[in-house]
């Protein structure tokens, strides 16, 4: 919807990235365009902010509000933001355990090898875990965003509220994946029989 609503400032989603990189005294961190959709992302291990098309071309309070979002990632990486700095370390951890989980506990059960398959559960605990501190980090990017956007006069008061309800509407993604993710744990420990009393 608000990807469509122009915004009163006419400022691009780069042009504001760029503006409250400075404005955050953050130069080494370079704006860059991505091809996709909904592919915005900071790379910490570059110090890339790279943006869609729909979002670095764009002057609509979707793409403002995104922009910032993203921003407000470089400045938590700037800062050494703890819980960011955490996911990232786990972010290979987990990809690790998401990609043994399933073939371990399937294994261990067909050839009724137990403990393969609870040391199976036990990798996918690192998914859990990376998608419940993926929460704070993104709720507190958002709230970033507000604030710089708000504080530096690039959206008015009648376009605060939409770009709020952009970023919490992206927020609810990141619940709904840490959710599914906590279900499937349970899911898995079920399976594995790691609640049997029996041995």
């Amino acid at each position: 919807k608000y990807s469509r609503v122009k915004s009163a400032s006419g400022l691009t989603g780069s042009a504001v990235a760029r503006q409250l990189l400075h404005a955050a005294n953050i130069c080494d961190v370079d704006v860059e365009m991505i091809p996709g959709n909904l592919t915005d992302h900071y790379d910490p291990k570059q110090k890339k902010l790279r943006l869609s098309p729909q979002v670095y071309q764009s002057n609509s309070i979707a793409a403002l509000g995104i922009a910032a979002h993203e921003t407000g990632h470089a400045i938590q990486h700037d800062i050494g933001y703890f819980p960011l700095s955490f996911r990232n370390n786990l972010a290979p951890i987990a990809q690790l355990g998401s990609s043994l989980a399933f073939p371990l506990l399937f294994i261990g059960l067909i050839f009724n090898m137990f403990g393969l398959a609870r040391f199976g559960v036990y990798a996918f605990v690192a998914v859990v875990l990376f998608q419940l501190v993926t929460l704070p980090v993104e709720f507190n990017a958002s709230n970033r965003a507000i604030g710089l956007l708000e504080g530096g006069g690039y959206l008015t008061n009648q376009e605060i509220g939409p770009a709020r309800s952009v970023l919490n509407a992206a927020a609810l993604t990141y619940v709904a994946a840490a959710l599914s993710a906590v279900l499937t744990l349970l899911r898995l420990l079920i399976l594995s029989g790691i609640f049997r009393r029996d041995d």
